[in-house]
């Protein structure tokens, strides 16, 4: 049975700790920012200047995250998220639910060694916790106003200039309060893949954002998404190969019966919600809960749970994937 450990993290602001992920980390960013030649990669000017027209409420913090790689030009380069190197697409089943909490759940469905496995907490411009993906970008999270979003690849293979989306995750997280904002910010925002956010605040709006490179974002009211849009997938290959229609639909039977955050999250742990192909990159790292209303980050796994909240110390969890119980370190 493999392990996973999770490195729970709470640092208002980037400092040692941050300045440790990065430590063990880098070589293998590195690696694969540099995977297809410098050349391929952006100018520090280029960065800055995306940064500084998409997204310019993140410049003094990205400034201070190069500061502490001791303004690694590299380094400070793929901070940016602009046009980073293709991701390997991912799975993933997100949901919101609305009674008794609004809640947002999700299953983070990837190959165990591209995990950071840290789930972070900061205080950048308004509180954040969520699960951390290249340094400082989010696969999910929840701000303390209020507002969670999760991601899931949206299907489509096809690449373009923009941002990473874990950078797209932490900028909403960052500067909205509710769903009507992060639409608004979401508008005119390139994101360099094939994507889908689902977000839900605590007065229990909620969406569905459809991303990818070279058009514009298009907004549902609905409550889930898996990898693919609603009506059908563009890739029916790659579809097929994750069970994205199906576990989709699983997703609305429990919405349509009016199933609670409990009862949605013990779907998540098993079939087909929840799978353990950990080899083919399709294996289930973690369910993440996010009580909206509670302002608290659950995270489950068969038979265990860790609780994280905006203020929870640091801490590390070893949980023990797919079949079999977890340990707590």
């Amino acid at each position: 049975m493999q392990t996973l450990t999770m490195y729970g993290i709470c640092e208002p602001g980037p400092g040692p700790r941050w300045r440790a992920l990065f430590d063990a980390t880098w070589p293998a960013y590195r690696r694969w920012y540099l995977s297809e030649g410098l050349e391929a990669r952006p100018s520090l000017i280029e960065a800055a200047s995306s940064l500084a027209r998409h997204m310019p409420e993140l410049l003094p913090t990205w400034a201070r995250l190069s500061r502490q790689t001791g303004f690694d030009d590299v380094a400070t380069r793929m901070l940016s998220h602009w046009r980073l190197p293709a991701f390997a697409p991912a799975a993933c089943s997100q949901v919101a639910v609305l009674e008794p909490s609004p809640t947002l759940l999700r299953n983070y469905d990837y190959h165990p060694d591209l995990f950071e496995c840290v789930s972070i907490s900061t205080n950048y411009l308004q509180p954040v916790i969520g699960t951390g993906d290249c340094l400082w970008g989010l696969l999910d999270g929840m701000n303390g106003s209020g507002l969670a979003v999760s991601l899931t690849f949206g299907g489509d293979r096809r690449t373009g200039p923009g941002f990473g989306i874990p950078l797209v995750v932490r900028y909403l997280l960052e500067v909205c309060h509710d769903v009507d904002e992060a639409r608004a910010a979401l508008r005119g925002l390139p994101v360099a893949m094939s994507y889908n956010l689902t977000l839900v605040d605590r007065s229990g709006q909620f969406a569905t954002a459809y991303v990818g490179p070279g058009r514009e974002v298009e907004l549902r009211t609905r409550s889930m998404a898996t990898n693919h849009r609603w009506d059908q997938p563009l890739d029916r290959d790659h579809a097929t190969r994750y069970r994205s229609v199906e576990r989709q639909d699983h997703l609305r039977d429990l919405v349509d019966r009016g199933s609670t955050p409990d009862m949605v999250a013990a779907e998540l742990l098993r079939p087909p919600l929840h799978t353990t192909d950990y080899a083919a990159g399709f294996g289930t790292l973690y369910t993440a809960v996010y009580d909206v209303g509670e302002k608290q980050l659950e995270y489950r796994w068969p038979g265990q749970r860790w609780l994280r909240g905006f203020g929870s110390r640091d801490e590390t969890f070893t949980a023990t994937l797919g079949e079999g119980g977890l340990v707590a370190a």
